[in-house]
């Protein structure tokens, strides 16, 4: 017998093993194996067995599972998946599996506790702690220690004795680490659906009854209860014994996600499990045990959750599906909603797309019929969406961050006692350090980037190496020592918003502040509170929070993402402002946005002022058609990557010539330097290739994939299908 193993390694195909006599009653597809490979050992998981064996074929070692950890529908969606992305298929299987299951040697341990179950004896216990114990156990199935105790303080004692009464009996057990299980579970508010929230909601039912894969877009304009049509939605997949999956974009939304899906189902008993990086290794590892074995029926989590292994998946709700977040950046370069999608149609599933301001390509998908269009055209309880500004700072000189309008509008929100938010989409204190005498600025040696001025710590940094420096007391180029911070960034305007509102509780959301565990979710609680009076943030404060007290939201610096090289720049830009203002007025107070900028008259800002989606949309889909980009259009980046500059632009160069070549309908655009040409020490150059067919791109391809395999050792080659930046 043979095996054929996809082993955790970046190689072009999987490979073949002979199967030991002694090991063919353990092996099956889906389960993992050890295997030789070259003078080390590593890990694998069999994707078919073969009755007949093949001469000089190398043993498989070890098998690690009694069961398949992958499903026959799991590898088949991780093979197509694999195929679509031409990324090796071993490397696609250990990114799909926790870190706990890819390793020689597993890091995770196991942890176990007592299990409780109340008998069934109706006799009651003498003790009086005994007896409240006791009743709250019988209205349970097994309970964990831990759980016990969070009820009852020091209950050791008392189980003891109720399990020698042979009132309980006890079980030691494997205790799942849920990151969640201490946090309290408010209140469930469940409003009445509006009329529009009710034909979306039929129209879900009525794909969900059917049992088919189906696919629809919700447009709600932000504060519209598109969560509230999930909930119910997922409800009704529940009873049907199916399970569930939701995707968010940013790890830091899903705390409140949870909490309000815990609040919904816990009635219903149904377990909610959560996967994002931000776990423990531990958390991770136990989170996908138990979905695995069917012991949850809701998965919330960032892109990664897309792998989670539910085995009887009935619905995936893809939140804020137009955001960048789910576009993995490095290595396996895949879209987790385009995923979702794929997965859904192994699963006959249902896939929600939710979002105020959908991506253009989603949103021509529904105009083309491709998919189902739901709109919420209003918030609910006919709350009005929240008056915008454009704050032209063309031809004025400010002294600080902020304009004075924003500066007196702060002053009347914080007089009337309510919350404003402010995005400023840079970290740190200042963008860069700028010598006043010769103009230079400091820069990373592996970047091709300015360092980012922190002036808390006194320290100048890369945020794409993580390189560190002091900043120097003299320029290196011309000795002069008028050295100073040039622009803003989120910790500069805490402190000028200090010294301007001293009384004010000021607080920052970025990614320096939300680092440590818990601090994110720390400071959605103090907003949620009242203990928060200004809230400064980076991008993550435009997505998805609910702060009904917040009246004012103000925008600084909202031309910036306008001049990034990308023919998304505009659409992103439309998104954010639209996204942020959303913030404002969500409670029963009128809200007011306003937005800083030197571009007042470009369509992504007036649109966004508007609230207009569609006006956005047969703008910017225009210039789309006309340069043939996404969606009428398909694109590859290919970026060659070196420590030796020439090396890499000479193989670029050779990579473009075969190309043309070959292209046939292919637009072959470069090589040319990425826009950040060097990164982490590496220079790098790009090929753009561009096609109105995806088939003719994936032809092509296949010269990638032999030039690939001919590269020297020193260079690397990313394949980035559909790529959201170009950077």
């Amino acid at each position: 017998m043979s095996a054929v193993v996809a082993v955790f390694a970046p190689l072009d195909k999987p490979l073949s093993y002979e199967v030991p006599a002694a090991l063919r009653e353990q092996v099956a597809p889906g389960v993992r194996v050890r295997v030789p490979l070259g003078n080390r050992r590593a890990l694998g998981v069999i994707l078919e067995l073969a009755s007949a064996g093949v001469e000089g074929l190398r043993p498989v070692e070890e098998v690690l599972d009694l069961q398949p950890l992958l499903s026959s529908p799991m590898l088949a969606f991780l093979r197509r998946a694999a195929a679509y992305y031409h990324h090796p298929l071993g490397e696609v299987l250990r990114a799909a599996l926790p870190a706990g299951l890819t390793a020689v040697k597993t890091r995770v341990n196991i942890v176990t506790e007592r299990f409780y179950r109340a008998a069934c004896a109706v006799q009651d216990p003498p003790g009086a702690r005994q007896r409240e114990i006791l009743a709250w156990l019988r209205g349970r199935e097994e309970v964990p220690l831990s759980e016990i105790s969070r009820h009852f303080p020091a209950p050791h004692a008392v189980l003891k004795r109720l399990v020698e009464l042979n009132l309980l009996s006890v079980r030691e057990g494997e205790r799942r680490r849920d990151p969640f299980l201490d946090q309290p579970v408010p209140v469930d508010v469940r409003p009445v659906l509006g009329v529009d929230q009710q034909q979306a909601l039929a129209a879900l039912l009525d794909a969900l009854a059917a049992g088919r894969f189906a696919q629809f877009l919700l447009h709600g304009v932000t504060g519209s209860g598109k969560t509230e049509i999930y909930l119910h939605a997922i409800a009704a997949v529940l009873e049907q014994g199916r399970q569930a999956l939701v995707l968010v974009p940013e790890i830091a939304l899903t705390p409140q996600l949870v909490a309000r899906f815990r609040t919904r189902f816990q009635a219903a008993c149904a377990r909610v499990a959560v996967l994002h990086s931000a776990l423990s290794e531990g958390e991770r590892y136990d989170a996908w045990r138990a979905i695995a074995r069917g012991e949850v029926q809701i998965v919330i989590g960032a892109r990664s959750a897309v792998f989670a292994p539910l085995p009887d998946l009935g619905i995936v709700v893809v939140d804020e599906e137009h955001e960048s977040g789910y576009k993995q950046s490095e290595g396996w370069r895949y879209h987790a909603r385009d995923l979702a999608l794929l997965r859904a149609q192994g699963s006959a599933a249902v896939v929600v797309l939710g979002s105020a301001t959908p991506a253009l390509t989603t949103f021509y998908r529904t105009q083309a019929g491709d998919t189902g269009y739901l709109s919420l055209d209003a918030r609910v309880l006919g709350r009005p969406l929240p008056e915008v500004e454009l704050v032209d700072l063309g031809g004025r000189r400010l002294s600080g961050a902020l304009a004075p309008e924003l500066m007196e509008a702060l002053s009347a929100t914080l007089e009337r006692k309510e919350q404003a938010l402010l995005l400023l989409n840079r970290r740190g204190f200042a963008p860069y350090l700028l010598c006043r005498e010769c103009g230079a600025t400091f820069r990373c040696p592996n970047c091709e980037i300015t360092l980012t001025y922190y002036q808390s710590r006194r320290r100048l940094r890369c945020h794409y190496c993580d390189y560190v420096q002091r900043p120097p007391e003299r320029c290196s180029g011309c000795g002069g020592t008028s050295i100073e911070p040039e622009g803003a960034g989120t910790e500069r305007l805490e402190e000028e918003l200090a010294v301007a509102f001293p009384v004010a509780r000021i607080a920052r959301m970025d990614r320096d502040t939300t680092s440590r565990k818990g601090a994110h979710q720390s400071l959605v609680d103090g907003m949620e509170q009242g203990a928060i009076d200004i809230l400064i943030g980076t991008q993550m404060v435009a997505k998805g929070h609910d702060f009904p007290r917040v009246t004012l939201v103000g925008v600084i610096g909202a031309d910036s993402s306008l001049n990034f090289p990308d023919f998304r720049s505009a659409e992103r830009t439309f998104a954010l402002l639209t996204q942020v203002a959303g913030r404002a007025g969500r409670g029963t107070l009128q809200g007011r946005v306003l937005i800083q900028t030197y571009a007042p008259t470009h369509h992504a800002l007036a649109c966004a002022a508007r609230h207009d989606y569609l006006g956005f949309y047969e703008q910017e889909i225009a210039f789309r058609r006309e340069l043939g980009y996404p969606p009428f259009g398909y694109l590859i980046n290919l970026v060659l990557a070196g420590n030796q500059p020439l090396q890499v632009e000479r193989c670029a160069a050779e990579l473009a010539e075969e190309l043309s070549r070959k292209a046939g309908e292919v637009e072959i655009l470069g090589p040319a330097p990425c826009p950040l040409a060097r990164l982490r020490g590496k220079t790098r150059y790009q090929i753009l290739l561009k096609a109105a067919a995806r088939a003719p791109l994936h032809r092509l391809l296949g010269v990638v994939d032999s030039r690939r395999r001919k590269l020297p050792r020193t260079l690397s080659l990313a394949v980035d299908v559909d790529p959201l930046d170009m950077l």
